[in-house]
């Protein structure tokens, strides 16, 4: 199996530089570009059977540009959104930090301001890994589309690291990661590709 995890493109909130988030903020027209490029470059590297994303405006719309080059429908799936961000969501760094502050000591199971735990926001992308890996053919080649943070929560989970671990991955607009899974094992093939980019 073959699994290309892909961030979606630039959106309004990186220009507007608020917390994301849950925040629904839509692609930029360089987002946008940024998307097609992706989608080209994808559709000449691997024939793809499916393709997965998150709801969330940024994520959809990125996926949406594939799908148009494939021809494969998007299955959304809410697992794969950003992390819960509760009252941040549309705030600026500062606003957040005055308004909402980071409890001191700060525990992997804590959960406030309407916010996921991190304990919670690893327990989804284990779940949303699983049920893709299990309930399509083990040859399939997959697409799925999401958020810095979500992705670098798969990256753990492929990794079968602990459940609170401090390894992670940044991602780059449209970056490429390819994981694949054979009898051989488990692989990462390429993490943050932006060749279409170039």
């Amino acid at each position: 199996m073959d699994l290309l995890i892909i961030r979606h493109g630039q959106s309004e909130a990186d220009i507007l530089n608020v917390i994301e988030g849950r925040a629904d903020f839509p692609l930029t027209e360089f987002g946008h570009a940024q998307a097609t490029q992706m989608a080209a470059w994808v559709n000449g590297y691997v024939k793809l059977n499916k393709i997965f994303a998150s709801p969330l405006l940024r994520a959809k719309q990125t996926a949406e540009k594939l799908s148009a080059a494939t021809g494969i429908p998007i299955t959304f799936d809410d697992n794969l959104m950003e992390w819960k961000n509760g009252l941040i969501a549309g705030l600026s760094r500062e606003a957040a930090h005055e308004k909402y502050p980071k409890p001191v000591p700060y525990f992997p199971h804590t959960a406030m301001y309407e916010q996921e735990s991190t304990i919670e926001f690893r327990a989804r992308a284990e779940l949303a890994l699983s049920k893709i890996v299990n309930e399509n053919p083990s040859d399939a080649k997959i697409a799925i589309f999401s958020h810095g943070g979500l992705i670098a929560k798969l990256f753990q989970s492929f990794l079968e690291l602990p459940m609170v671990s401090d390894v992670g991955i940044q991602t780059g607009d449209t970056g490429i990661h390819h994981l694949r899974i054979s009898n051989d094992g488990k692989q990462v093939v390429f993490a943050n590709s932006l060749l279409h980019l170039q």
